[in-house]
C-alpha cells in the first residue's frame, strides 16, 4: 500500500512544531508531525519557565509542553517518532525520508531546533554521562553534596547554576569573560547565592577523571595563560547551541553557523519548505518567538497550498 499524501509534514516537536501543527490541523490540513525523541523539545528539560506570557509565577517546562500537546490533540494532529534523514523537492510534492520510509507531502515545516554546543576538549566525550552533562535539570540530582562546575555566562548557564544549588555543595561558574551575559535578574540571583563562585576570564582545557568519573577540571586563565586545577566531580556545559539542520546542508540555504536562512515569513530557499523556531537564523531564541514562528509558518504554508 502506498504512503498517503499529507498536506503538511512538520519535522520537530518543540514549541514551534507543535504550534505549527495546531494551526495546520485546525485549518483541516492533513498534517503529520515527526519527532526524533520526545514531544516538547528542549523545554522538557527546563525546570521553570518564567517569561512565557499567561503564567504568572512561572510554569515547569514539561507542564507547559503537555498543555501544547493536549491542545494539538483537540484538533487531531497526527504524530510519529522517527528521525528524518533526507528531503527531496519534487516541485508540488516533497519526499521526506524517515527511518528508511519515504513520506509524501505537499509542504514541509522544519522546526528541528538546536542542541547544546560542545567544548571540544580532551576528556569531554570520554566522560559524557560520567560527570559531563549538557542538562542540569536532567542530571543535577546525581550530584548531591559534591562540587560541580557550570561552563558559560548566559541565561542558560545562570539558570542551571541556580538549579544545581539544590543539590551540589558548591557550584563554580566558569566564564571566559569578566562579566556575565545573563539577564540582570539572573545575575542578581547568582551574586546573592553563597553557594555559587564565579571564576572569570577562564576556559576549560581538559576534563580529568578515572574509572569512577570526573575528578577535576584543568582551567586556563585567558589573561595570563596560567593553568589551575579545579576540584569538581561534575561539569555542566552551557556555551550555546548548534542548529539541528545538518541533514539539510546540500538541500537548503544555510548560513556559516548552520542555521536555515529564511525570509520574514519563514520561507526557505525551496518553495513549499518553511523553517520556524531555533533552527532558523534570527535574533532571539525563546519559547515565545518559536510559537510566533510556528504560527507564521503554518499560515504561510496554508496560503502556499491554496495557490498550488
Amino acid at each position: 500500500m502506498s504512503e498517503p499524501l499529507y498536506d503538511v509534514l512538520i519535522i520537530g516537536g518543540g514549541p514551534a512544531g507543535l504550534t505549527a501543527g495546531l494551526y495546520t490541523s485546525r485549518a483541516r490540513l492533513k498534517t503529520l508531525l515527526v519527532e526524533r525523541m520526545i514531544l516538547g523539545g528542549q523545554v522538557m528539560t527546563t525546570t521553570k519557565v518564567e517569561n512565557y506570557p499567561g503564567f504568572p509565577g512561572g510554569i515547569d517546562g514539561p507542564d507547559l509542553m503537555m498543555r501544547f500537546q493536549e491542545h494539538c490533540q483537540e484538533f487531531g494532529l497526527e504524530t510519529i517518532t522517527g528521525e528524518v534523514t533526507g528531503l527531496i523537492d519534487k516541485g508540488d510534492e516533497k519526499i521526506v525520508a524517515v527511518d528508511g520510509r519515504e513520506i509524501r507531502t505537499r509542504a514541509v515545516i522544519i522546526t528541528t531546533g538546536a542542541e547544546p554546543s560542545k567544548l571540544g576538549i580532551p576528556g569531554e566525550l570520554e566522560f559524557t554521562g560520567r560527570g559531563v552533562s549538557y542538562c542540569a535539570t536532567c542530571d543535577g540530582a546525581f550530584f548531591r553534596n559534591v562540587p560541580v562546575a557550570i561552563i558559560g555566562g548566559g541565561d542558560t548557564a545562570a539558570e542551571e547554576a541556580l538549579f544545581l544549588c539544590r543539590f551540589a555543595s558548591k557550584v563554580y561558574l566558569v566564564h571566559r569573560r569578566d562579566e556575565l551575559r545573563a539577564t540582570k535578574l539572573l545575575q542578581d540571583r547568582i551574586f546573592a547565592n553563597d553557594k555559587i563562585e564565579p571564576i572569570w576570564n577562564s576556559t576549560v582545557d581538559q576534563v580529568v577523571g578515572d574509572n569512577t568519573g570526573v575528578t577535576s577540571l584543568i582551567l586556563r586563565n585567558r589573561q595570563d595563560d596560567s593553568q589551575r586545577t579545579l576540584e569538581a566531580v561534575g561539569m555542566f556545559v552551557a556555551v550555546g547551541v548548534t542548529p539541528k539542520a545538518h541533514f539539510l546542508t546540500d538541500i537548503l540555504d544555510l548560513n556559516a553557523e548552520g542555521y536555515i536562512l529564511t525570509d520574514s515569513e519563514c520561507r526557505t530557499s525551496i518553495p513549499g519548505v518553511f523553517a520556524a523556531g531555533d533552527v532558523r537564523k534570527k535574533i532571539l531564541k525563546q519559547i515565545a518567538t518559536a510559537v510566533g514562528d510556528g504560527a507564521i509558518a503554518a499560515i504561510v504554508a496554508e496560503k502556499y497550498l491554496d495557490n498550488l
